[in-house]
């Protein structure tokens, strides 16, 4: 598959921020964009930029956790599009708590959508990408990975993703397929707004006060994460597999 024009992505949790960029940006690029969320009506203002800019795209709803679901809304895709060969799981949601007050359900939820999600995915998508000998898959991942108070949840499942990111790299590479991930730092959006919000603080303020602890001096944007997904979407990196990067304005310990 030469024709970069003709390749197919899908990029879930695309109805807002990070992967409303990331599906903008792969569509620029060329590619035609599957926009999954977990509502289909949700997908509509992304879609909408993408055919505005004359690009082609499609929505689906798909709760990325049910693998029948999942099973389908690939399926659907591969019937519009063409079969993907680019997979950008990005779906994900907070449940954030200290420890001693995290629920259950709390724990299954956000395990459920980034890690058995990409999971999910990842498992249905790839037997279009080894047909056409040529797949890209890039997980978000999360500087949380590292640690984060309130987040023992979410921390687990994006470290976890970046031990499932390297052994599919190990397992699909021999088919021309290779697996990232994208660990962001603070970037705004929604999810971000919700952390302000749960710690007490305007969320400008909440913005400011990580833009000091971050060497560039500033915060990130949806757009700092679609530009590294661009890239590692392309025909160009098809040498970088199996790697984890932190896209944070600097350095993380």
């Amino acid at each position: 598959m030469s024709d970069h024009a003709q390749r197919v992505a899908i990029v879930t949790g695309a109805a807002r921020g990070i992967g409303a960029a990331v599906a903008r940006r792969l569509a620029a690029d060329g590619l035609a964009v599957a926009v999954i969320d977990l509502k289909e009506g949700d997908c509509g203002a992304t879609v909408d930029a993408i055919t505005a800019a004359g690009g082609r795209a499609f929505a689906a709803g798909a709760d990325v956790s049910d693998s029948a679901e999942v099973a389908a809304a690939v399926d659907a895709v591969a019937a519009e599009l063409g079969p993907p060969v680019v997979l950008v799981n990005n779906a994900g949601v907070l449940r954030d708590n200290l420890l001693f007050k995290m629920t259950d359900d709390d724990w299954d939820t956000v395990l459920g959508v980034h890690l058995r999600g990409s999971f999910l995915m990842s498992r249905a998508a790839q037997k279009h990408m080894v047909a056409q000998k040529f797949g890209r898959i890039i997980n978000l991942s999360s500087s949380s990975a590292l640690g984060n108070r309130g987040q023992a949840n979410y921390s687990a499942a994006k470290a976890g993703l970046q031990g499932f990111t390297k052994t599919l790299a190990i397992e699909l590479g021999q088919f021309g397929v290779t697996a990232n991930a994208i660990a962001p730092g603070f970037i705004v959006t929604d999810m971000t707004a919700a952390t302000a919000a749960r710690v007490g603080m305007k969320f400008e303020d909440f913005q400011q006060a990580a833009a000091t602890r971050i060497p560039v001096r500033r915060v990130g944007r949806p757009d700092d994460i679609a530009h590294v997904a661009s890239f590692l979407a392309s025909e160009g990196a098809g040498f970088v597999s199996g790697q984890v990067v932190y896209v944070a304005g600097g350095p993380l310990c």
